[in-house]
């Protein structure tokens, strides 16, 4: 369900994609397609007159791609946003982090050539519903940089404390937790969990965190195969740490970044003598509809790190991580969530800080203070 009408631009240059996506949105209720454009050229040409809310773009198009696209609609359209169609390519993926670097809300993958043309189109609409309604219900078209001071919850227990501005909100089902015991003093590892808005959010992020963190950080970012070595690569060459797409059974090494294979899980285990902790890529099913699963990591890092660990819940759709955030704060992690004005999408935080779980909450550009404190 949209929480407002969308105007929709489909810009593509194949006409089979233009009339698909076209076609799909058309069946959406609260959605009305103003537009079709066959480059990115009569797209610009077009936007002044339309007034789309959003378009889906593809990238690789004749005349004025959608990276080009992007980077006018940043100059002079900051309040269009831009779902992006990428190919499942190391070239397509290459060029989608650049878009979502540019600051496209998010991508769907075309179907593969082995689909027919329904397949195609089912998959098309199973995946670009989901981000009408976060983007129709996100205030941030776009990733934010928050300038607002750090929130720290306040020592005395939720429920407590009414004048708290970080009580939770009454919600049905929702509980309070209280700070736990366990808790022994700094953390050795850091474990985040991140969907929509991810990749520009941790470009902004994770450059802040100082090469001699030292401690290991592992990520579960919600991606396809392939887009996660690439993220990886992004990240790499801006970061004083290292960032690595993780691979199975290599020892973790402080002052270094994994990030979770896309369509593979990622938990932690013990190396045979018991006395290191090592990376386990598997098969498992999808949790939350999700592999990578925050939660899947996060239950592992709880086995081995108890009263030791900084867990992080940043921007994205859903409610990944909530659950393994209730058993970190059970076994005395500090929890750092990103607050709802810096968020593309206010979900995967959102329970974690009405159920009172957070330590602190925190804009994206305190984040990683507040993060290297907790390990120092």
């Amino acid at each position: 369900m949209l929480a407002r009408k969308l105007r929709v631009l489909v810009v593509d240059d194949t006409i089979v994609y233009r009339k698909a996506v076209s076609d799909i949105l058309a069946e959406i209720p609260g959605v009305e397609v103003v537009g079709i454009a066959h480059n990115g050229k009569i797209a610009m040409s077009k936007i002044a007159t339309l007034k789309p809310d959003l378009l889906t773009l593809d990238i690789e198009m004749p005349e004025m791609n959608g990276l080009e696209v992007l980077a006018e609609l940043q100059k002079n359209h900051t309040d269009v946003g831009a779902i992006m169609l990428s190919t499942l390519t190391a070239d397509g993926s290459h060029m989608t982090m650049k878009a979502l670097e540019l600051g496209a809300f998010d991508f769907i993958l075309k179907p593969q050539s082995s689909a027919n043309l329904q397949e195609g189109k089912d998959q098309i609409k199973s995946a670009l519903l989901p981000m009408l309604e976060a983007f129709s219900n996100s205030g941030n078209a776009r990733s934010l940089l928050g300038t607002k001071g750090v929130l720290t919850r306040p020592r005395t227990l939720f429920g407590k404390n009414t004048d708290s501005p970080l009580r939770p909100q009454a919600t049905t089902g929702a509980s309070t937790t209280p700070r736990t015991s366990i808790r022994r003093g700094k953390s050795e590892i850091v474990t985040i969990g991140i969907s929509t808005g991810g990749p520009n959010a941790l470009n902004q992020m994770l450059p802040l965190l100082p090469g001699d963190l030292g401690v290991p950080v592992v990520i579960v970012q919600h991606m396809p195969p392939i887009f996660t070595k690439s993220l990886a690569a992004s990240l790499d060459a801006k970061c004083a740490l290292t960032v690595k797409e993780a691979e199975d059974a290599e020892l973790i090494q402080p002052n270094t970044v994994y990030i979770a294979p896309g369509g593979k899980q990622m938990k932690l285990v013990a190396s045979a003598d018991g006395k290191n902790r090592i990376i386990k890529i598997t098969n498992d099913p999808p949790e939350n509809s999700c592999r990578p699963s925050a939660d899947y990591l996060f239950r592992s890092v709880g086995d081995y790190y108890v009263g030791r660990t900084t867990a992080v819940i940043m921007t994205g759709m859903g409610s990944d991580g909530t659950k393994g955030l209730q058993l970190l704060k059970q076994k005395g992690a500090f929890i750092i969530a990103q607050d709802e004005a810096t968020c593309v999408v206010y979900g995967m935080p959102k329970a974690p800080i009405q159920q009172g779980l957070a330590d602190v909450i925190a804009p994206l550009n305190k984040i990683a203070n507040e993060i290297t404190k907790s390990v120092k």
